[in-house]
């Protein structure tokens, strides 16, 4: 007898706790393909109860998030917002390790970004 599980099982036990679904949204968005990340969030919204919870606890329609969830779907900023909401995810802007473009400088007075 075999002690191991399916990956399909092992994903949906793993991404039911919110810092391990930021962590995989993450690091799928990474790579920069919108298919992979809704497909990803797809994951996370069956591991998270489906969508007729998810649409039930957004207010937006079953075929609205199943158009928005498909490998087709463009969803709006709002909209992914309000999803991931729901499972205590929020979006997020992260500095790169590059150094900034050199037409934006620091200013000393008010420690923020002005361009010049």
């Amino acid at each position: 007898m075999s002690d191991s599980i399916s990956h399909h099982d092992y994903m949906m036990k793993h991404l039911a706790a919110p810092a391990e679904a930021a962590a995989y949204l993450n690091a799928v968005a990474e790579d920069g393909d919108l298919k992979a990340l809704l497909k990803a969030l797809r994951n996370v919204v069956e591991a998270q109860g489906g969508v007729g919870m998810l649409a039930q606890r957004t207010k937006l329609s079953r075929t609205s998030l199943y158009k928005t969830l498909s490998t087709g779907g463009n969803p709006e900023i709002g909209t992914l917002d309000a999803i991931l909401a729901v499972y205590g995810i929020r979006i997020g802007f992260f500095p790169t390790v590059h150094p900034p473009h050199p037409n934006w400088r620091l200013s000393s007075r008010r420690a923020r970004y002005k361009t010049r």
